[in-house]
C-alpha cells in the first residue's frame, strides 16, 4: 500500500475516533476511544517521522538534481 495512502487513512481514521471520543457517555467507552485515539497518533507520528527522515535524506543526497 501506498505511505501516502496509509496516512490519509490514519488520518480519517484518528478523526473518527476523536469524534466517537466526544460522545462517548460511559467511562469504559472513554477509556476504549482514548486508546484509539492515542494508537492511531502514535501510528501516524511513525509514518511523519520516516517521512521527515526521508525529506532530510532527500536535501543532503548530493546526487539529486537542482534544476
Amino acid at each position: 500500500m501506498d505511505p501516502d495512502q496509509i496516512m490519509e487513512n490514519l488520518s480519517k481514521e484518528l478523526g473518527v475516533a476523536v469524534k466517537a471520543l466526544g460522545k462517548a457517555k460511559t467511562l469504559e467507552d472513554k477509556v476504549a476511544y482514548s486508546q484509539v485515539v492515542r494508537n492511531l497518533s502514535e501510528s501516524l507520528g511513525v509514518f511523519l517521522g520516516l517521512a521527515g527522515d526521508m525529506m532530510e535524506f532527500n536535501d543532503e543526497d548530493p546526487f539529486l538534481d537542482e534544476d
